[in-house]
């Protein structure tokens, strides 16, 4: 077993800048500088799930909104947090996409404030987006207003914050976004399943619905319809990128020792080159964002950043794999929780399958 003349922990730790995606190389948005020194704060960032929560809340008053001309500075946030602890991104992206989702309905003039009035939301609410399908959520009408009756799969971290935005059904073939209190006694969280070794502490088990308000934002597949249901599933792809580079850090120190071999040199110039390649991509799809790209066009592009993410940030994983050896992840706690939780995060890129549809929406593209 190879062993490392230091924990690659140190080698993580001793890096403190946060990310820039600024394409000029400017250092990062002060947003992502102030968000990273708060976690630094937080005692058991990533572990201590209600501090982690909290941490969220708070850097969501100071970080900027994507699609106003700051989405450099939003998406490195989420890569500067992932850069120090991926279970601390996973908390902080869905409630960062709730507060962008809410400011987009805000700008499009929805009533949103009185959606939120009725489900007791305020500026301390902490926020999970649920939006995956499964069994069937049902909206219906209730006097004036709605309530949901069913259940929701993969409800992230449902039994510890304090509201989420939530799609249901509400015809055969129509689904609508709706506020709620996951606080309502009409509100079953459950514990589990959840076996899962990477983001353990980010229990994703069903919600159970029974006739609970929820107030609606939005129209029927306004959701969907959106730019920022595509601004959001960047800012995913921008966490994943931040997780990697601690990773690569670790293998570039690692072709540094006196030891090293050309094998060591050939990971390390790998995995500069494939983290570069997503850090190019994120710089460019954040400033068509802020240029107004719509449509087809944007769907395409969210693809695009998506599919290159997860596939080089699955090629650095192995590349640590090869370069580091077992001993990290058998003796370095944060370095075997990184890798571990970095490859469940990843599962929700959908591998061949989102490959696919990207290549459905070229041909069908004129």
């Amino acid at each position: 077993m190879r062993e490392a003349t230091q924990p690659v922990s140190a080698v993580i730790e001793s890096a403190d800048q946060p990310l820039s995606l600024h394409p000029l190389g400017h250092p990062a948005s002060s947003a992502a500088a102030s968000v990273r020194d708060a976690a630094r704060e937080v005692p058991l960032l990533g572990t201590h799930v209600v501090a982690t929560i909290d941490w969220a809340v708070e850097s969501g008053r100071r970080t900027p909104l994507p699609g106003t001309g700051r989405t450099h500075g939003a998406w490195e946030v989420l890569a500067s947090a992932a850069a120090l602890d991926v279970t601390a991104a996973r908390v902080l992206e869905p409630h960062l996409d709730a507060l962008a989702i809410l400011a987009q309905a805000r700008v499009e003039g929805l009533p949103v404030d009185a959606s939120l009035a009725a489900v007791g939301a305020d500026a301390d609410s902490s926020w999970g987006v649920f939006a995956a399908e499964g069994t069937r959520l049902e909206a219906r009408r209730s006097g004036d207003g709605w309530v949901l009756d069913g259940r929701k799969q993969w409800c992230s971290l449902a039994g510890m914050l304090t509201h989420a935005l939530v799609t249901a059904w509400t015809g055969p073939d129509t689904r609508r976004l709706f506020a709620v209190s996951l606080r309502n006694e009409a509100v079953t969280c459950h514990r589990g399943p959840w076996a899962a070794r990477g983001l353990d502490k980010v229990v994703s088990a069903p919600v159970d619905f029974a006739g609970v308000p929820a107030g609606p934002i939005g129209e029927d597949d306004w959701y969907f319809a959106r730019s920022g249901f595509a601004w959001g599933g960047m800012g995913v792809a921008a966490v994943w990128w931040g997780a990697t580079a601690p990773l690569v850090r670790a293998i570039v120190a690692r072709a540094g020792r006196q030891d090293a071999d050309q094998l060591a040199a050939m990971h390390a110039g790998e995995a500069d080159a494939a983290f570069w390649t997503v850090r190019a991509l994120l710089t460019e799809a954040a400033m068509l964002v802020d240029g107004g790209i719509t449509g087809r066009d944007l769907a395409i592009t969210a693809e695009r950043v998506r599919s290159v993410t997860a596939t080089h940030a699955e090629r650095i994983l192995t590349l640590a794999d090869h370069a580091l050896g077992p001993a990290p992840l058998t003796i370095d706690e944060r370095h075997a929780r990184r890798v571990a939780d970095l490859r469940m995060y990843l599962r929700q890129h959908h591998a061949e399958r989102d490959f696919a549809r990207l290549g459905r929406m070229l041909a069908a593209a004129p």
